[in-house]
């Protein structure tokens, strides 16, 4: 009772970060909100002893997405645009994208239910903590499956990490770029130096 409670407090702030980082036209504070909300997400985690999610949650959803959108914010002003127009299509395919995600969770399995489809395979989990040493060769099970038997998705997990860092320096590299070639800038630079000289 106590952990649904910790969890239903921690769902809570989430949708009130989230409403927050929606309202704000300050971006660097929206870009904040955003990693505390992936911290806020990965302490669930932790509740739900998800322990080796609620790592990569930090370290990827509060850590470096947070430096990439850093990165990518100095390319854009501080304060949000002001929109001229409302969207309202876009507001309704976002409306209907929400309502059928939430449709779709209605066949999920409670929560901890031991008798869903995941845990009706016993066997599968003892093969895991019994043989993965054997097969894979590396003690820590939880390493094991994240190495070997879901290599795969770990993998595609790297290359979109890899991807965006690849983006925001190449992002940043152009805008270093442009700031070289531009003449007022290195005006500016050559009275800043005389300046200085005096």
């Amino acid at each position: 009772m106590t952990e649904q409670l910790v969890i239903m407090v921690l769902l809570s702030f989430l949708v009130v970060i989230a409403f927050g980082i929606i309202l704000l036209k300050d971006l660097l504070v929206a870009v904040i909100l955003s990693g505390i909300y992936s911290l806020t997400a990965a302490a669930i985690f932790v509740v739900m002893d998800a322990v080796d999610v609620a790592f990569t949650e930090a370290a990827v959803g509060a850590g470096v997405s947070t430096i990439f959108l850093l990165g990518a914010l100095t390319l854009t002003r501080r304060q949000q645009k002001q929109q001229k127009h409302n969207n309202y299509f876009a507001l309704l395919v976002v409306t209907l994208t929400g309502a059928l995600l939430i449709y779709g969770t209605l066949d999920l399995p409670g929560y901890g239910d031991g008798q869903s489809i995941a845990n009706q395979h016993p066997q599968l989990a003892q093969h895991f903590l019994q043989k993965s040493e054997d097969e894979i060769g590396i003690p820590n099970v939880v390493t094991s499956v994240l190495a070997s038997y879901r290599g795969y998705d770990t993998l595609g997990e790297t290359v979109v990490v890899f991807t965006a860092a690849i983006g925001v320096l190449s992002l940043l590299g152009l805008r270093r770029r442009k700031r070289e070639e531009d003449p007022e800038l290195d005006a500016k630079r050559q009275c800043r130096q005389q300046n200085e000289e005096v």
